[in-house]
């Protein structure tokens, strides 16, 4: 959850002033980037499309957003035997729920909104409209999720600069509070993050092995 223990401290505080700036610059960057994660009927690729996407474009070590987009999101499908991050997570009053689609995740907010709560996390990578009042122009764009994703990675990647660490960085990206909350957040994303590099390079190594077979047999039919 994408939740600090305390409020935000005021080196984060400080980190986060340029990071509207940032943010609207990268927001433009993700138009111009190729919408697959959106123009799929599939709401289980969505996330997966976006972050991969914005590790590339902001350089942030392969598969590590991608983990720390199944902590936050992350929900078991049944179909493909994995755990997949959910564009339309809304957690809010200490609970998460996975909405059908975008409209329905965006009504719900609405709704949360009108009752007076403010402590809401949304999308991909479950960005705190609280704490980060100025991610967004609207709770639409909250939805998108690749300024979701852009916005996260560029938190992330300041908070490494803050930080000195990916480590504390992801534990910051959490909590503030690094021993209480932090580090155990930590843990969990470095072990989602071993199980899916792995699980990465099992896939490309098929694939490899796929496409050599391939063109071994098309060679030896000419």
């Amino acid at each position: 959850m994408f939740l600090p223990a305390t409020p935000p401290t005021n080196s984060i505080a400080m980190v986060l002033r340029p990071i509207v700036l940032i943010t609207l610059l990268c927001a433009l960057a993700a138009q111009l980037m190729p919408r697959q994660a959106l123009a799929t009927a599939d709401s289980s690729h969505i996330c997966a499309s976006a972050v991969r996407q914005v590790e590339t474009s902001h350089r942030v070590p392969r598969m590590l957003l991608h983990a720390v987009s199944l902590a936050e999101s992350g929900r078991w499908h049944k179909d493909r035997q994995a755990s997949i991050a959910w564009p339309w997570t809304v957690t809010a009053r200490g609970t998460g729920k996975f909405y059908p689609d975008r409209a329905a995740a965006i009504a719900a907010v609405k709704r949360l909104k009108a009752e007076g709560v403010r402590n809401i996390d949304v999308g991909c990578m479950q960005i705190n409209l609280m704490y980060h009042a100025d991610a967004f122009d609207n709770i639409e764009q909250a939805f998108d999720p690749l300024a979701n994703t852009v916005y996260a990675a560029t938190f992330l990647k300041s908070l490494r600069s803050d930080a000195g660490s990916w480590a504390r960085a992801v534990g910051r990206y959490h909590s503030s509070n690094w021993k209480s909350r932090g580090q155990r957040y930590w843990r969990k994303v470095h072990r989602l993050w071993n199980k899916e590099r792995w699980r990465d390079f099992r896939e490309r190594r098929a694939e490899r092995t796929k496409n050599y077979r391939a063109g071994h047999r098309q060679v030896a039919s000419q």
